[in-house]
């Protein structure tokens, strides 16, 4: 019997950038169910960003989503008593959660600034390929380029 499919949240863009992937990231921030207060942060740390200089916020936000976003990862598989990390690929849905947890996780883990300015350092280092949560994309990529050999028992 097929497993039944999994329900996708059809999301709403949000208020100030119609885009689907700022609500989504909102919704990675908020904390204790406050949206208001996520939105507050996300909001600005995007006109921190634009206040930078280096660009648009909105294609300074999707280049470094696309910057941090894995294309390999490995996953564990049991075979004949051992365990072997397999080298996969990793689908456009799970891209975008991975670098969106990544950016956030990377930002919590700085401290002494508000998290608005935390946020927006890392959108910077992600767009200019640098910072924490690019080094967790290529560390993937490594660990998935050493298992290569493994390839074979991805099923």
């Amino acid at each position: 019997m097929r497993r039944p499919h999994k329900k996708i949240d059809r999301l709403t863009e949000d208020l100030k950038y119609n885009s689907k992937k700022v609500s989504k990231f909102i919704n990675y921030v908020m904390l204790d169910g406050k949206k208001s207060v996520a939105t507050k942060i996300v909001y600005n740390a995007l006109a921190e960003v634009e206040k930078s200089g280096e660009g648009k916020a909105m294609e300074i936000f999707e280049t470094a989503l696309s910057n941090v976003a894995p294309e390999m990862e490995v996953k564990s598989r049991r075979v004949g008593g051992a365990n072997y990390q397999v080298p996969i690929p990793v689908k456009a849905e799970r891209q975008l959660a991975l670098s969106i947890r990544w950016i956030i996780d990377s930002a919590r883990k700085k401290k002494g600034k508000e998290m608005h300015k935390r946020l927006a350092e890392v959108f910077l280092d992600s767009f200019k390929k640098e910072g924490e949560a690019y080094k967790k994309k290529e560390d993937t990529h490594k660990m998935a380029e050493a298992n290569k050999a493994f390839a074979h028992f991805a099923w």
